[in-house]
Order: structure tokens, then sequence, then C-alpha cells
């Protein structure tokens, strides 16, 4: 099987895995927000521009996505989850209503940290047992607070930082857009008001005014414009643009889906593993047990040589840069992390299946958290991607000697 033709047929089963297997926030279950959703849990479009206390519905749908793809940079994606849920339903509860005036956050910041504080505590113990089993961790270890290190993202006990860092900085860009836009949706006019996904992503970190920076990584950006155009459909103006699309964004590369990737051989077709030690995105003996540490992130940039610049398919690459990421007119060369987008391009314009950047990350999430365990005993027998996984059936160390 020719190199392409493997990482299309990887591709195709992750994104069929990802439709079937969709990961979804609980906004339905967060009490202030159900009446957004009808019994079978069913998000109401035909009323989603509706007045919500002076803001439209799709406004604070949106701002509650971005406030969990913040959060959503640690350990446990269902326990992030449900910590969201159950703070906001408390703070509203006490007349605390973050999404719909954020300054509520700050001014009331004790009780803020307490419901934080009270709900770590029993999601803990709902959560630790599972977590630690699949994590070949310990149930202490269980921590949904984080900060930035040199390393990335770590675990922190000072949960006025996290408050402030992770749940304050998105609060007070909502505060800031308020100001400078005075309209009913402030944030989906900032969001929409760039060309494409892919760059109104790059933005949420970087804008000089409204960025973000460390308070959200480049997984998280991605992660928000896949929730925001995928997964909720929240796109309101953009509608027929290709830049506004499932595949106008980059997949958002997290420790799931360096494994996965890493694992199956996807990531070796496109560089060698001393190319991946050169750029750090292998670090060697940095891991659990120090094993080699796979630090995914650090592929963004790298390039791969894999599509020759004379091909038809460079051409395809070129459109894909050009027509929906929009970041680029004439790419000189292949970066890594864009290659699924190309290949999702290219199994759609091939079959009927209209596949997106979503499906693929709903896979590669499904496959991390239920077989590609991240430890030396993942559950390869019953795992759907055991047929074709060059860890399983060729080279046992891509296991043994790697974490993410």
């Amino acid at each position: 099987m020719a190199d392409l033709d493997f990482l299309i047929d990887i591709i195709k089963r992750i994104s069929e895995l990802g439709r079937k297997n969709r990961n979804i926030p609980l906004i339905n279950e967060v009490k202030p927000f159900k009446h957004y959703f009808s019994d079978d849990g069913k998000l109401k479009y035909d009323e989603i521009d509706d007045d919500d206390e002076g803001f439209s519905r799709r406004e604070i749908l949106a701002r509650y996505l971005l406030v969990n793809v913040v959060l959503d940079q640690g350990p446990d994606i269902i326990g992030v989850r449900m910590l969201l849920r159950d703070v906001t339903t408390n703070l509203y509860e006490k007349g605390i209503k973050i999404f719909h005036n954020p300054l509520d956050f700050f001014k009331e910041l004790d009780i803020s940290i307490n419901e934080i504080l009270t709900r770590h505590k029993s999601i803990k113990d709902i959560r630790a047992e599972e977590w630690a089993m699949k994590n070949n961790s310990t149930e202490q270890k269980y921590n949904l607070f984080f900060a930035q290190s040199n390393r990335g993202i770590v675990s922190t006990k000072q949960v006025l930082d996290y408050s402030i860092h992770r749940w304050g900085v998105p609060l007070s860009f909502f505060l800031l857009l308020e100001k400078d836009y005075k309209t009913k949706q402030p944030l989906i006019d900032y969001l929409e008001s760039w060309e494409s996904a892919e760059i109104m992503a790059q933005q949420l970190k970087d804008h000089e005014r409204y960025g973000l920076g460390s308070a959200i990584g480049d997984k998280a950006c991605h992660l928000f414009a896949k929730m925001y155009i995928n997964i909720f459909n929240l796109v309101k103006n953009k509608r027929d643009n290709p830049g506004w699309s499932g595949i106008s964004y980059e997949i958002p590369f997290d420790s799931n889906a360096g494994r996965v990737l890493f694992r199956t051989g996807f990531l070796l077709k496109l560089a060698t593993l001393e190319d991946y030690e050169n750029w750090e995105v292998i670090q060697k003996g940095e891991g659990k047990g120090r094993a080699n540490y796979i630090r995914v992130t650090n592929i963004r940039g790298k390039k791969t040589d894999i599509i020759s610049q004379e091909s038809e398919n460079f051409k395809d690459y070129r459109e894909i840069i050009t027509k929906y990421l929009k970041i680029g007119m004439k790419p000189k060369s292949v970066e890594i992390q864009r290659i699924p987008n190309f290949l999702i391009y290219k199994l759609n314009i091939s079959t009927n299946y209209n596949y997106s950047i979503a499906d693929f990350d709903d896979g590669l999430i499904y496959i991390g958290t239920n077989y590609c365990f991240n430890h030396e005993n993942p559950n390869c027998d019953l795992c759907p991607l055991q047929n074709i996984c060059k860890a399983h059936n060729e080279d046992e160390e891509l296991i043994k000697k790697y974490t993410t």
C-alpha cells in the first residue's frame, strides 16, 4: 500500500469511529441553559437567536464553549466538563451569572473559588478511580487544576492562580468585547470578523488586544473551532464560505492524537524518529518511568516531503491552504499538522462521506480514551485499529518506550 493510501485509510477509519462516537460537552445538562435544548438534548436552532437577558442564546453558548476549551487542557475530559457544568449551575443558582454578566465571577470571587474547590472534590470522588486505572496512576494524583510550564501543562495546587488564569481570562475577554462591540452578540461578531476558522483560532491566542495568550493553547483554539463549526453548528454569517467549513481549521493536536497517530505509524510516514527527536517532538527519557515523551504540539510548523511540489497532490494541498484555511497564497512546503486536512479533502472528493476535522478528532479521542491508553498495556486486542496499527503488528517498542 502506498504511503498516502495508508494514511487515507487511517483517516477514514478514525473518522468513521468519530462520527459514530461524538464527543460533546454537557451543555444541555447545565440547568440555566436547559431551555435551549429539547427533551432529547437537541439544540433548538429555531430559537438560537432569541434574546436571553440581553444576549442571544448563540452568544451564550459560544461563551460557554470557549471557557470549556480553555479548561479542557487538563488530564480528564469528562471531569473537566463536569466541573464546568456543576460550577456554572451552582453559581447561577446563587445569582452569579458568569456568562451573562462575567464581572459577577470577580465581584463574588470568594464564592466562585469555593464552588470550584467544592465541585472539584466531588468530581474527584466520582472520577479518580477510573482515571487512575486508564492512566496507570493513583487516585491521589487526580487533579483538574493546571498551570503552564516549559514542559507544557502541569498540575497545580494553587486554585487562585488556576481560577483567575483559566476562568478569569476568557471571562475578561467577554467583558472587553462587550465594551468594544456593544451588540447582543459581541463574541460572535468578533469571531466571524475573520476570513476563516483557522485565522480565528490563531487570533484567539495571539491577537494584540483580544488574544488569550498563555491561558489557551493551540489545541484549545482548534478545539473551539471544532465545537463552534461542527459540533454545535453556531456559525451565523459564514455558512457558504469554505473558510468556515469542516476542514477549515487544523486538528486539535493533544496527547490522545499524538499517541494514536504515533503508535499506528501515521506520524512515521511523515517524518523519521530522528526528525521527531531533533524537533523535540520526542523527548528522550522525559516521560513516565523514563520513557520517551511525545510532545505532539511541537509538530506545528514542521515539514514533510511526502507530497512532491510537482505533483497533483500538491495542488490539492495548496487548495487547502488558500481556499479553506486561508493562511497564505503560495505555500512552498507541506506542514505535518495540515496533512489531516489534505487527506480528508482527498477522501471527500473521491467519496460521498463529507468527513470533517471534527470526525477525525472525535475518533482519535474515542480510540485514545477507550483503547490506546497512555501506558505500556493498552487494550490492543479490542481496538478497532489493531489490524493496521504498526505498534501492535510490527514494533511493540512504539508502545513500551513512548508515552504522552
